[in-house]
């Protein structure tokens, strides 16, 4: 089968694989349909890299049809399309039974020290071959695999797999009412739909971004939104009374630009041997912290930074008196998709779309011109916002 793999930094390829087999009686067979590029996929592209080994296959927002299932495989059956789950959990464990899937003690990667193992992320998380590719095989799939009984289009269903629900739990982790103020940083596809939660959920949102085109998408979605200048966080005071917003939802992560430090570190670890940079990023301060001290700045006394954005240094350095004398809650973590189903699902499947769901994908490419796709995505170019992949063209 045809696949997108990690060959190098910023090298990314499809090439012919091995079609993927049954392996377990829990794991199924999916034909993808649609697979999209994840702004966390960016940081295999560049950042991540000693974690890689060249030929991984990538990705973990796929939905597709069901083709094969393994004899312990229950509530689905080949024919039936499906959303797939980013995180690989079991449904049954201690953390399963309380709503941390993402640290399925069934999956753990536990010689990494890591949670649950991830689709198509890293040896970090399990070395489990992705879903950009035309077949994926999912482990424990009678719990991961999402059915889906309507005939709305894929877009409406696909994200469903991470970036909606991990949005979803980073409002959530907010802990706002009706009538607060959420500001989100960073208005790439996470914070476009956080955006769009928060106004859902009657709440007065901010969104910043530096890109026209990410403002003017959540404009449009009844978001209030800022550039990123000298003058953002006087104006976002400004608009609370002088305290700051509620909460601030980092939807952001290492690739924030604005910290020296951390870009020379992304650099380094990008060129150093494998063998070399896992320990160097295992024990350093890699990331670009611009985005988190922002919403550490930004937040008022008392409120809530929630963080949806991918952090990877061990040691990258947190103002702890602010953050202490702010009296701030830190909320943050991998997101725990299926715990948040039942609430997102209607919302998918309403008449009139209330998350713009119809509104998010800029770019629906064939699978081949995955590299294009990435380098574009990473760059911003051509109003990029969100890309699906179609293996099926």
């Amino acid at each position: 089968m045809r696949a997108v793999t990690w060959q190098g930094k910023n090298d990314i390829r499809v090439t012919d694989v091995p079609d993927p087999h049954l392996q377990q009686p829990t794991d199924a067979i999916v034909r993808i349909t649609s697979t999209a590029i994840c702004g966390s996929d960016l940081h295999l592209y560049e950042v991540l890299g000693p974690f890689m080994t060249k030929g991984d296959v990538i990705g973990h927002e796929p939905m597709g049809i069901v083709e094969e299932v393994g004899s312990d495989v229950t509530g689905v059956r080949p024919g039936d399309r499906v959303v797939v789950p980013f995180t690989i959990s079991c449904g049954e464990c201690w953390m399963c039974r309380r709503g941390l899937q993402s640290q399925c003690e069934t999956t753990q990667v536990t010689d990494q020290g890591s949670g649950a193992a991830l689709l198509g992320y890293s040896s970090l998380y399990g070395a489990v071959p992705g879903g950009q590719a035309e077949y994926l095989r999912v482990p424990h799939a009678a719990y991961g695999l999402m059915p889906v009984h309507t005939d709305l289009p894929d877009e409406r269903y696909l994200f469903l797999s991470d970036i909606l629900p991990t949005a979803w739990q980073a409002v959530r982790y907010a802990d706002l009412s009706e009538g607060d103020s959420l500001a989100v940083l960073g208005l790439g596809p996470v914070g476009q739909l956080a955006a769009r939660i928060g106004h859902h959920l009657g709440l007065r949102v901010f969104g910043v971004d530096p890109v026209p085109e990410r403002r003017a998408m959540a404009a449009r979605h009844g978001v209030e939104v800022f550039d990123t200048t000298d003058d953002t966080m006087a104006e976002l005071r400004d608009a609370t009374e002088g305290r700051g917003p509620d909460a601030v939802v980092d939807a952001v992560g290492m690739e924030a630009h604005g910290s020296p430090f951390g870009g020379a570190a992304h650099a380094v670890a990008g060129v150093l041997p494998d063998a070399v940079a896992r320990p160097f990023m295992r024990n350093a301060g890699i990331d670009r912290l611009a985005a988190l001290h922002t919403a550490i700045e930004l937040v008022r006394r008392g409120g809530t930074v929630s963080i949806s954005g991918v952090y990877g240094g061990a040691a990258s350095p947190l103002p702890l008196l602010t953050m202490f004398d702010k009296q701030l809650q830190i909320r943050m973590g991998q997101c725990n998709v299926r715990s948040w189903t039942q609430d997102l699902v209607p919302l998918a499947e309403a008449s009139d779309d209330p998350l713009g769901l119809g509104d998010l994908v800029t770019h629906r490419l064939p699978l081949a011109s995955a590299p294009e796709a990435y380098e574009m995505f990473q760059k911003k170019d051509d109003g990029c916002i969100k890309v699906v992949l179609d293996p099926t063209t």
